[in-house]
């Protein structure tokens, strides 16, 4: 105890004092904030699980695409004929190396019986007489550069919604910790006090939009870096499969 004048100042520190019972129940400022705030709560939590939601495809689809892609190439580089790597892509079918091999597969097949070649593309990667010829190997090259695209196109789906998450949960939140924070300035003017029992309320109603909307971008920039990333390995992948397939069709059918 300390007195000073006329005036004793008491300092109590009781014993079983609570030391985060000044931090506040969550769910119940939730339940008072504003309807306003109330809706941009809703809005990004319904991006934050639509997020969620592609994330944890996006991981399954990007673990069973590399180990399907190893499984491929290392059938594609044993095989002696496209007629082999041919009846195995239904067992691959996730890689996008597949749908790669099938269109310069099919545009070779197309070239042979324009020709009215008997021998088809099935002969693969051997060498031997009486062979078909290839009439444009840029047609087949031009195939194999539109499948890629086209694979490369079906790996990014859903990615611009994670990109959009991104960029736009951040601001959604900004937008209701603002209303929230003119709120509570209202409440001060009609109140006419600056008590923090009076302030605290409405600017801890106010941040959790901006923590909600923090919670929705983080993970949203994080994982969609990595598997724009992931995306860009499988392009060069692509790339060089589409590479190694022309080498062998100008090695035995040119």
């Amino acid at each position: 105890m300390y007195t000073f004048g006329s005036q004793i100042l008491a300092l109590q520190v009781p014993g079983d004092a609570n030391p985060f019972a000044g931090s506040g129940d969550v769910v119940t400022l939730i339940a008072q904030t504003t309807p306003i705030n109330q809706a941009v709560l809703v809005i990004l939590v319904l991006f934050s699980v639509a997020s969620w939601a592609i994330i944890l495809q996006k991981l399954w689809m990007f673990r069973v695409l590399e180990r399907e892609t190893g499984r491929f190439l290392d059938v594609f580089r044993r095989s002696s004929k496209f007629s082999e790597v041919q009846a195995v892509c239904q067992t691959v079918s996730a890689t996008p190396l597949v749908g790669v091999f099938q269109a310069g597969y099919a545009e070779m097949n197309a070239q042979f019986r324009v020709a009215g070649g008997s021998g088809g593309a099935s002969a693969g990667a051997g060498g031997a007489s009486g062979r078909p010829t290839l009439r444009s190997l840029d047609g087949v090259d031009r195939a194999l550069i539109r499948a890629a695209t086209s694979e490369i196109g079906k790996l990014e789906r859903r990615m611009t919604f994670l990109a959009t998450t991104a960029g736009v949960a951040p601001f959604i939140g900004l937008f209701g910790t603002v209303v929230g924070i003119m709120i509570a300035f209202q409440r001060i003017g009609a109140s006419g006090s600056t008590n923090l029992a009076i302030v605290a309320p409405g600017i801890s109603e106010a941040l959790i939009a901006t923590a909600a909307g923090l919670f929705a971008a983080i993970p949203a920039v994080v994982f969609y870096n990595h598997f724009t990333h992931r995306v860009k390995e499988l392009s060069a992948t692509m790339d060089d499969f589409a590479l190694e397939f022309l080498n062998i069709a100008e090695r035995n059918f040119t």
